[in-house]
């Protein structure tokens, strides 16, 4: 039946999208690129909900799902953060070998896949910062040069950090709440409501350079989300 292979056709425009978006991250179109990983990141959502839709579940669908992710918010993503950090000018060092750490987030990205393939735990929500995530918040934050934070370039050292503490984050054991809604009522969809307020504000402010900033604050309500609900346990 053609309905069974609608969400793997879905899963591979988010692999040509993350393709596209190396393309343009090669050629230091930045803004375009960050929008193709965009892109990746609304048909990963849709080809999810189209198996469940459609009941189209099969062995390919995950293992293309896990490729087409690595592609898209791993390695997309790392080589804008590439590009960007290449042809950034400091007179006190060089940028060129600070560069190559940021193939860091394309193998922690595919660590943390690996991770979530073989974790029955992630059902409901997550264990670690989501790929699409990370993706999101570099290609954005890249695309904007982090405007949200400063006006002038950011010093590479901190991108360095940055690419660290990101790192950490995917594979780390931190609950990540997801942003699925069994329904629209407010209790158990609390710190859902909280973030979508919070990114309307975000975005309103900022433009699209918001949201990275909608990731550093998805973050910080996971953290605290998962020490309330430690203490309350």
């Amino acid at each position: 039946m053609v309905r069974k292979h609608i969400p793997n056709a879905i899963t591979s425009l988010n692999l040509a999208s993350g393709c596209i978006a190396i393309v343009f991250a090669f050629q230091g179109e930045y803004t375009t690129a960050s929008y193709f990983i965009a892109l990746a990141a609304v048909f990963d959502f849709f080809d999810g909900f189209a198996a469940r839709l459609l009941k189209a579940y099969s062995p390919i669908g995950k293992e293309l799902d896990s490729l087409a992710d690595v592609v898209s918010f791993g390695v997309a993503p790392g080589m804008v953060l590439f590009n960007y950090v290449s042809n950034l000018s400091v007179q006190s060092y060089s940028t060129e070998y600070l560069a190559y750490l940021s193939f860091l987030l394309p193998v922690f990205s595919a660590l943390r896949l690996a991770k979530f393939n073989i974790d029955e735990r992630q059902t409901t929500s997550f264990i670690g910062l989501p790929t699409p995530a990370n993706a999101l918040f570099w290609a954005f934050g890249i695309s904007s040069n982090f405007s949200y934070v400063l006006d002038t370039q950011i010093d590479p050292l901190i991108i360095v950090a940055g690419i660290l503490i990101f790192s950490w984050l995917l594979i780390s054991n931190i609950p990540m709440f997801s942003l699925k809604f069994k329904h629209y009522g407010w209790k158990g969809n609390r710190i859902r409501y909280y973030f979508l307020v919070g990114c309307i504000v975000l975005l309103a402010l900022s433009g699209f350079a918001g949201l990275s900033a909608c990731i550093l604050w998805y973050i910080f309500l996971s953290i605290i989300n998962a020490r309330f609900v430690k203490k309350s346990a």
